[in-house]
């Protein structure tokens, strides 16, 4: 069954996707003048900007929380470990040129979020690819809309969204203070169900008080690794460079890795981590309380600069200037060494607690999105079954193994891609027409 997956996976992640991945990053980027550089600073300006009387259920920087709540997780933790182990040192450099031009596409899913959102049977804003897909390119296109939300319940339920968090959680817990498996996933579906049930608002809550906090502490750590390694910095940062283009050699416990396995695993994984074309923060982004939509285009873009190209930027360089990168570990226990290393026996608890919370607030980000797509295939009556279902999964994801649920998760997030990178091209030409008019009347 796993090698059967593992060619789905190759399939799916071949060169096609990711060039009309990479590709639509390129496009957009170059269509909006380098926006990712030019107008970053306003950006982040723009994230504390209250938005307390336009539309909307929830404020910019809660918006731009929940989506860091789904991004912020085992991506940045174990994902880029796992990219590392697998494609070797270049996987990171590929997975931030990924990243520079996903901002592009960030801004892009932002920006169409809002000018196409709309409300629910209850009253709540609903909005994201499928939405856009059906009321910027016509009705036409439903069937491309449904594909996309049918691909968002899945990867909600198979893939980010519980599984690969879930085992993630486990296998820390277990390593740490072996606590078991099913206890772990018991207590964890519990936690979540007491959070999902209150709808956006509570997940919103959750998300602005953990993410921010956690994010800061965790990149404080890394920095301190690094700056205790800093005369290993320089040469680190070569290997990255020389192993993008080059096959990495084997050494200790690493088995080498060509430059296509380089490629595959740092776009795949920083894909994963800020989820830029995936169509996903989008639906965080129709939420918030703004009636601009090139400025939610560019709050939603400051998500993958905090995700990837500094949260799993510190990461990937912490586990390569430890040097425990060329060692027989994998996942979470390759990044839990590299924190030893620094922190000795306090490392992999520090390192599980920053796991436990980015992990946890994935879930609950992930549950919203699953649910506006189950939303938009079913309608709001059947919701409370969807999140039944939900936390059904969180309960079974401490029991599948963890190569098979990383092979699970980039397939669906593929499935997901696809619908939402076609409505990004098509619907470029309001994309561009929209920034060009904000900025000309703002400057």
């Amino acid at each position: 069954m796993l090698k059967l997956l593992n060619q789905i996976d190759s399939l799916v992640w071949g060169p096609p996707l990711l060039i009309l991945l990479v590709g639509t990053g390129i496009y957009l980027t170059l269509r909006l003048r380098l926006l990712q550089i030019s107008r970053l600073s306003r950006a982040f300006r723009l994230i504390f900007v209250s938005g307390e009387d336009h539309h909307g259920d929830v404020s910019s920087f809660a918006a731009l929380c929940t989506a860091l709540a789904a991004t912020v997780g085992t991506g940045n933790i174990i994902g880029v470990a796992t990219a590392i182990k697998v494609g070797g040192p270049g996987a990171l450099f590929w997975m931030w040129l990924a990243a520079f031009f996903g901002m592009a596409t960030k801004y892009a899913e932002g920006l169409l979020a809002i000018k196409y959102r709309s409300k629910d049977a209850h009253g709540a804003v609903a909005g994201g690819p499928m939405h856009y897909i059906l009321l910027g390119m016509g009705e036409k296109w439903r069937p491309l809309a449904i594909f996309f939300a049918v691909a968002g319940v899945l990867v909600a339920l198979l893939g980010i969204g519980t599984f690969t968090q879930v085992n993630s959680i486990t296998e820390a817990m277990h390593n740490t203070i072996q606590l078991p498996s099913a206890m772990t996933a018991f207590i964890l579906a519990i936690l979540v169900a007491l959070v999902i049930f209150s709808g956006i608002q509570s997940i919103a809550r959750v998300s602005t008080k953990v993410v921010p906090f956690m994010a800061a502490i965790y990149i404080l750590g890394t920095i301190t690794i690094l700056l205790l390694n800093f005369d290993r910095l320089g040469a680190t940062l070569q290997l990255v460079f020389t192993s993008a283009f080059s096959q990495t050699a084997a050494v200790g416990g690493f088995a080498g890795a060509s430059m296509r396995m380089a490629i595959q695993n740092g776009v795949a994984r920083g894909v994963f981590s800020n989820e830029s074309g995936l169509g996903s923060a989008p639906i965080a982004a129709a939420a918030a309380k703004t009636k601009e939509p090139v400025e939610q285009g560019l709050i939603s873009m400051t998500g993958t600069f905090i995700d990837t190209l500094i949260i799993c930027s510190l990461t990937g360089l912490t586990i390569l200037v430890t040097g425990v990168w060329n060692s027989d570990l994998n996942g979470v226990r390759l990044t839990q060494a590299a924190f030893s290393t620094v922190f000795s026996s306090f490392g992999p608890v520090l390192l599980t607690i920053f796991l436990v919370l980015f992990a946890f607030t994935t879930i609950l980000g992930w549950n919203y999105y699953g649910e506006r797509c189950f939303e938009f295939l079913f309608g709001v009556k059947y919701i409370r079954l969807y999140r039944i279902i939900f936390v059904a999964m969180v309960l079974l994801g401490g029991f599948i193994e963890l190569e098979a649920v990383w092979v699970i998760a980039d397939i669906v997030n593929a499935l997901m891609a696809l619908p939402n990178l076609i409505a990004l091209l098509v619907l470029s030409p309001v994309i561009i027409a929209e920034t060009k008019k904000y900025f000309d009347k703002k400057g």
